[in-house]
């Protein structure tokens, strides 16, 4: 579909789309069979320390399917234990939706439920409420002042929130005027429905100071890495974040790397390990099959450990090894990747590729002390940077790695729940926990693990 006057084409079918169903189900019905909401759709964002609104979004006017093999069930089973409220899109013309969506949520989740569609009339949220939805979305680009108080008012005695979506300057002034609770600036343009990242910061770094206190600010449309997330994250309370995910074959994984981002916990040797590391959040987990190393696991327990907790990215950590021992392992295991830990040169790198599967990764630490090594590796799909002396808990000095580019670096050393947020603000591709995360060398402590990505989460 061409980009060209999209929305108006969208509210031209859906002006239809209401006089078609108003004859099938009258308001007055609606009004009959409908209650007021229990959900406190402001309290429960505002007692929230970073929201995160999760979009079930099958397609799109421009990209067409997004989410091939949609399942409202599924995504919503996965959903519901990361998000804050769930967002459905009930257009059925033009993204596939459908209002049936939000009854089959609502018998599933305990989050408030979003209905998102193109409300120009008070017939759809009484259409919303009827199907189950607890808050609505209103588009300040498609109503003017007064029809935004009138649907608003209505809403409101419903008990169901609203979310007020802006897309420029004027449009964010008219919501603050209109005293709206919950600004979501939406980075899509919806005329032509291009995306810019940059518009919420372009907005807010204009408006920031004269935005009323309580008033909650989300980000939503373009939000595809945790990276966005740190970097907006001093300037919202939270995101509306829907084909970034959808459009991944992997959903939980998609899901865990948007919120916490592309981190590992190193040195697992139970089932139980990886259960709490998968459960809260982390996305790679570490193995290490290096006969010397305190957290050493025998290659049948690391199988049996992947065979239980499927959901990890599994890293195989090698210092040193033959590559005969490493692709016994790799016949053995399936692992994700190879991280070399020891003074592996190029040749050995190169011989290792091409006896390996092309869809094994391979990792390459580089252990730092006073400085940062020329990288003149080649065929390595990222880097660690890890303490000089690994596993001791320690970190090399995080200032040396100013003015270099970090995104192909997983920082490691001495890791832990007290100096990750320092950490993170490197923007490394990801973060490797290991120690810092332990109870004694070598013994995982889950506490710290839950406590660690809790943190990520909601900081």
């Amino acid at each position: 579909m061409s980009n060209i006057n999209i929305l108006t084409k969208i509210i031209k079918d859906k002006i239809m789309w209401i006089d078609i169903h108003k004859k099938k189900i009258s308001i007055e019905y609606i009004k009959q069979n409908i209650q007021k909401t229990q959900f406190n759709f402001y309290k429960i964002l505002k007692c929230t320390k970073k929201i995160f609104i999760l979009e079930c979004k099958k397609a799109s006017p421009t990209k067409g399917i997004i989410c091939k093999n949609f399942d409202i069930i599924n995504l919503v089973n996965i959903y519901q234990k990361y998000s804050t409220a769930i967002s459905i899109i009930t257009d059925e013309k033009y993204f596939q939706g459908n209002f049936n969506y939000i009854k089959v949520v609502r018998n599933i989740v305990s989050q408030p439920i979003i209905c998102k569609d193109f409300i120009i009339s008070s017939y759809q949220i009484y259409f919303a409420r009827l199907h189950g939805a607890d808050a609505i979305l209103l588009i300040l680009s498609i109503i003017n002042d007064e029809q935004y108080n009138i649907l608003s008012n209505i809403a409101h005695k419903l008990n169901m929130g609203i979310l007020t979506e802006v897309n420029n300057i004027q449009e964010f002034k008219r919501a603050i005027n209109l005293q709206a609770k919950i600004i979501s600036i939406n980075n899509r343009n919806l005329n032509n429905f291009t995306v810019n990242i940059n518009t919420t910061k372009n907005i807010l770094s204009i408006y920031k100071n004269y935005i009323p206190k309580n008033t909650i600010i989300i980000s939503a449309s373009g939000i595809n890495n945790h990276m966005q997330i740190n970097q907006l994250n001093k300037i919202v309370n939270g995101f509306l974040i829907g084909s970034a995910i959808t459009s991944q074959n992997n959903i939980l994984l998609s899901i865990k790397k948007i919120i916490f981002g592309n981190n590992k916990v190193c040195g697992l040797r139970t089932i139980e390990d990886a259960m709490i590391s998968d459960k809260y959040g982390s996305v790679f987990g570490g193995l290490i099959f290096t006969k010397q190393s305190i957290r050493y696991i025998k290659s049948i327990y690391a199988k049996h450990i992947i065979y239980n907790i499927p959901n990890l990215l599994y890293i195989g950590v090698f210092c040193n090894n033959s590559i005969a021992d490493i692709l016994r392992i790799t016949k053995l295991i399936p692992l994700y990747g190879l991280q070399l830990h020891g003074n592996e040169d190029q040749n050995f790198i190169n011989h290792l590729k091409k006896k390996i599967s092309s869809k094994i990764k391979i990792w390459k630490t580089y252990k730092i002390n006073n400085f940062i090594p020329k990288n003149n590796f080649f065929n390595i799909d990222l880097f660690v940077y890890d303490y000089y002396i690994s596993g001791q808990g320690k970190s090399f000095n995080w200032n040396l790695l100013k003015n270099i580019n970090t995104n192909n670096i997983l920082l490691a050393g001495g890791l832990n729940i007290h100096n990750y947020s320092i950490a993170k603000n490197i923007n490394c591709y990801g973060l490797d926990f290991n120690s810092g995360v332990e109870t004694q060398p070598g013994i995982k402590d889950h506490i710290k693990i839950k406590k660690l990505f809790q943190k990520i989460r909601n900081n």
